[in-house]
Order: C-alpha cells, then structure tokens, then sequence
C-alpha cells in the first residue's frame, strides 16, 4: 500500500501532466482511466482518513467510542493553512516532518493505552522504555516465547508502518490540497469557521466537545511530562538525603521489638479491590475471616488497615521501596536514585541494630538483584535457590506455599545467635492469574513436583487475559491462595515471638479493579505477644485480618516512620 501511496505523493505533477507514458504503448494507466481515477480516489480518502483518526485517537482504552472520531481537530485546519501557504518545496518537507510527527505521536497513544489500562497512568517518554523490555519478558512468562517473539515483531512493523504510512498520507494531501487553492481555502476558512462556533457555543456529541485539538494537547502534555521529569530528579535527590531516623544509632531503633522474629511479607496485586469488590470480594472476605479465627486459634491477633501504594496494576519494586523507605517512589528514576543512597529502609534499620539476621526471599527474582545492597539483606534467595523443581505457574515461578516451605526449610528452622528480620515476596496472585495454584498438603510439597498435574488441570493465560469478568473471578482466587499460604504458615511454623506484616505491594490493573479505582492496599500486623499489637493501638487499625471500609488511610510513604516510631525508635534526623 506505501507503493501505491508513493506514486501519486505530488498531485500537482499530476495535473501538469510532468508524468505522462512514453511514446509507444499505451500505460496501464491510460488504458484504465476509470480504475485509476477510482484508486486516486480511495487512496486519497484513505490518506484522510488515517491522518484524522491519529489526531482524534484517544490515549485510554475506555474513551475509545465512535463520538471521538467524527470531532473536527484544530491540528487538520492549522495543517491545511500551512500547507496552502507554502511553495512546493518547504511545503513537502513540512508535510513530511508533520507526518513523521503525528506518527510518534500516535505510538505515544498507543504505549498511553498500554499504560494507562494496566499501570493506571500514561507512558512516561524519559523514564518508561526499559519497562517494554520487562513487558516482553511477561509476555513470555504467561503466554509463552513464541507469543512474545510475534508480540515483538508485530510492533516493530506496526511502529514502521506508522510512520511510513503517515508520512506518505500527509504529503499526498498537502499536494491535493494545492491542485485547486482557491476551493481548499475556502473550504479551510470554512472548516475554522465552524470549529470557532462549535468551541465557543461548547457544542458536544455524547459529552465529547466538538471542537478538538486533542493532539496538541497531548503534545503539550509529553513536553510538560518530560520537564517535569527533569525537574524531579534534582528535587527528589535532595528529599532522599534528608531522613528523620537517618543518624539514630542502632541501639535505639527498634528496641520494643528485641529478640521477636520479624517477617515483612509483600502479597502481588492485593489491592483494596480484593476485599471491597461485589464481584471479588465474597470469596477473599470469607478467606480472611477463616484464616483471622484460624490464627484466633493458634493464638495469633491481627490488626489492618490501608496504605495507598504509590503504584497501581504493576511494577510492584516501587510499592515494596515506597514502604521500606518512607519515601514516595513513583517512577524508575526516584527508585535508581534511591537505591544507589543510604537511606534507611525498615530492614536496613533492623541489621543496624546488630541484633537480627537479615534475609529475603524473592521467588521472582530470575537474574542479578542488586538492590541487596541497599536493603542491607545478609542473603536472598532467588527462584533458583528454592531448590523448586515443580512447573512454573504462568509469571510465577513458583507457587507461594512452596515458596514459604523453602523459606522454612532452608532458612527459618536453621538454629542461630540472632532472631531473624525476613522480607519475603510472594508472586502467586500476579497477573494474568492463571493457571492458579491449589493447597496441598504441607508435607507432601517436596520439590514442588506435585504442582505438575495442578498446573496441567488449569485454566490458560490466554483464556483468561482478555476476559475482564472471568481476569476477576481468577484474581479472588489467587489472592485467596496466597493469603491461605501465608497464614497456614504462620500457624504451621510461628513462634511467640513471631511479628508478621504483610500487605499487598500494589492494586491489580484496571480491567480487574475498574476505571479510576483507589490505590489502597490492605496491611496487617499480625502477633502472638498482646505488647506488639499494643503498642499500634493508637493507630485504631481493625482487628482481624480485614480492614474495614473506613479504617485510617496513610500513604505507603508514611508507614516506615509510624513503624520505627511506635516500637520505641528515636528519631535522629540526618539532613543530607
């Protein structure tokens, strides 16, 4: 189709007659005047049609409705002035240098989409292109190698076709558009004419105004999105240095919790969603009522509450730091900034103290994990070191009871001088939920091998993925599992001195949590000894493992000082 685009990019010749056929015989051309003048006809609809529909594209999925197409964009009147205005030559590179435009921007749209549907904000242009890399390793995760190969070669071509196409479509029309200058102005003066009345009167379709200049305002949107970016990255680095527990010795953080055995447990995608949801909640409500009077039982208490994670339906490293650091990190770059710092993390504070070993356990982790470092971690164990040899469950390598029977055998049971500080991930609620794991019994988790029949008999990434009722019915379950793996452990292998935290790091994409849902996240405490759950009775939090609707909302940044405060740290601020 760019072929047949190209042949007729300058209408004027056309019309001069500069590209008639040689002497002899008669061209296809002239042979078929009727075919070709058809052609000439489709491909210059076409070419309008392509250049309208990218300034009128939505960037979200949900606005993606006919009444977004039949508006009159700004950009198309300004882009006919312009080129009436122009001589021949300035007028094909401006046509040309727009059409490249209006295609990147166009693929912005589309990552905006992309973003905007599973991470509940648009695409950053500075800081999100390394996470297409970790989009394509998901891919491959749920869907398998081969999906994600053809996902990958399919947008490269769309990515050329795009601006290829667009290009060759804008030139084409800035060359119709002078074959008769004095109609095309007329029509463009008219054109601006009723786009002025339709703005001024505020005339709508369906709720959508008209008037549009859509993508100079997305245009205007990247360019403030980019200096802000810029911006943020000097202020932040100032905001990371200046900590209110920053010089505290190690003998005074934490001294209510000497000799307990500490685990901070992140659950994937368990958000607010999961517990208030007509269409999930009923299902995890009743496992966390099991599971509070279960450890009710076993002589364990809990109290929850909210924290609004500073992410949403993925990149689960920015709530596990935001809550590990009391610092608000929202984006790549504040997460590298922080990372390469000093400041203190809640499991840093813990191996300051000289007092706890510290470890974590990251199932998800298949490659070099730095960020060690900065979480002071003594040893983590990643998905090779679990000693798993069961099949992996869509992204998740492994399922979270297996997870936490290593942890127990490898690492909890070991007799040692110091009392443990633990974090641990666990992964089986993470998208696209399927296939799920079942419970088993503890003793007969092994290696892990008897998850293969479990594996087998579930349902398939791709059955799943593009379903939004049935994405939902899966994800109640898979966070039910994983609460259920948690818990059963806790009863199974805690100890008096056994202090659990846990909370889910982000909510799960918009297809499952709806259009403009909250950020909150569920986080509970959970204890043996009445002192510990004591000592957060200010904080009014709810008993049990549920957190009512209207329990105390914090932001995840504020957790680690409440935390450090309310378990006898005293502050010592360093201030960069």
């Amino acid at each position: 189709m760019s072929e047949t685009l190209a042949e007729s990019t300058s209408p004027e010749a056309e019309a001069t007659g500069t590209d008639g056929p040689p002497a002899g015989k008669p061209s296809w051309r002239t042979a078929h005047p009727t075919a070709v003048r058809n052609i000439r006809w489709a491909l210059n609809i076409l070419a309008a049609l392509l250049v309208l529909g990218a300034l009128l594209l939505p960037n979200k999925l949900t606005h993606l409705h006919l009444r977004e197409f039949v508006r009159i964009p700004a950009e198309a009147i300004l882009g006919a002035a312009v080129a009436l205005a122009l001589p021949r030559r300035p007028r094909l590179v401006v046509a040309a240098v727009s059409g490249a435009a209006l295609g990147v921007m166009t693929i912005l749209n589309l990552l905006d989409m992309g973003f905007n549907d599973y991470l509940g904000r648009p695409f950053n242009p500075v800081l999100d292109w390394e996470l297409l890399d970790d989009a394509q390793s998901y891919v491959a995760d749920s869907m398998g190698r081969a999906v994600a190969v053809g996902a990958v070669i399919g947008v490269i071509v769309l990515v050329l076709l795009l601006l290829s196409l667009m290009t060759l479509a804008m030139v084409r029309l800035s060359g119709l558009l002078v074959l008769d200058r004095r109609t095309a102005t007329r029509g463009t003066l008219l054109a601006a004419t009723v786009w002025v009345t339709c703005s001024a009167l505020g005339l709508q379709i369906a709720g959508v105004p008209l008037a549009s200049q859509h993508t100079a305002a997305l245009t205007a949107r990247e360019g403030q999105q980019v200096l802000q970016t810029v911006r943020d990255e000097a202020a932040f680095a100032k905001v990371a240095k200046v900590d209110a527990f920053g010089n505290t010795p190690g003998s005074q953080l934490v001294p209510d919790l000497r000799g307990k055995d500490m685990i901070f447990t992140f659950i994937e995608s368990y958000g607010r969603s999961a517990v208030e949801d007509p269409a999930i909640a009923p299902g995890v409500d009743k496992t966390l009522d099991t599971s509070t009077a279960a450890l009710a039982k076993a002589g364990f208490h809990a109290k929850s509450g909210w924290l609004t994670s500073a992410t949403y339906g993925g990149s689960s490293w920015l709530g596990h730091s935001t809550t590990l650091s009391g610092l608000w990190i929202d984006n790549q770059q504040r997460y590298r900034t922080v990372m390469a710092s000093d400041h203190l993390s809640l499991t840093k504070a813990f191996k300051k103290t000289g007092a706890w070993d510290t470890v974590g356990v990251m199932p998800g982790v298949q490659k070099g994990w730095p960020e060690q470092k900065y979480y002071d971690l003594d040893k983590v164990y990643n998905a090779f070191q679990l000693g798993y040899k069961g099949p992996k469950f869509s992204w998740s390598t492994m399922p979270d009871q297996y997870a936490l029977e290593a942890y127990q055998r490898q690492v909890h049971s070991k007799k040692r001088d110091k009392p443990l500080m633990s974090e641990i991930i666990l992964t089986s609620s993470h998208q696209p939920w399927a296939p799920i794991p079942k419970m088993v019994d503890w003793n007969d988790l092994g290696d892990g091998s008897v998850f293969k029949a479990i594996q087998k008999a579930g349902n398939k990434a791709s059955e799943i993925i593009a379903d939004p009722t049935r994405s939902k019915q899966e994800y109640g379950k898979s966070i039910s599992y994983s609460v259920t793996s948690l818990t059963q452990w806790l009863e199974r292998y805690g100890s008096d001195d056994t202090v659990l935290v846990f909370l889910g790091d982000h909510q799960p994409i918009a297809r499952v949590s709806g259009e403009n849902a909250s950020r909150d996240v569920p986080i509970s405490i959970v204890a043996k000894d009445p002192k510990v759950l004591d000592r957060i009775a200010s904080w009014n939090w709810t008993d049990g493992l549920k957190p009512a609707h209207n329990a105390p909302v914090w932001k995840m940044s504020s957790f680690r000082d409440r935390f450090l405060t309310a378990y006898g740290s005293t502050p010592h601020p360093s201030k960069g």
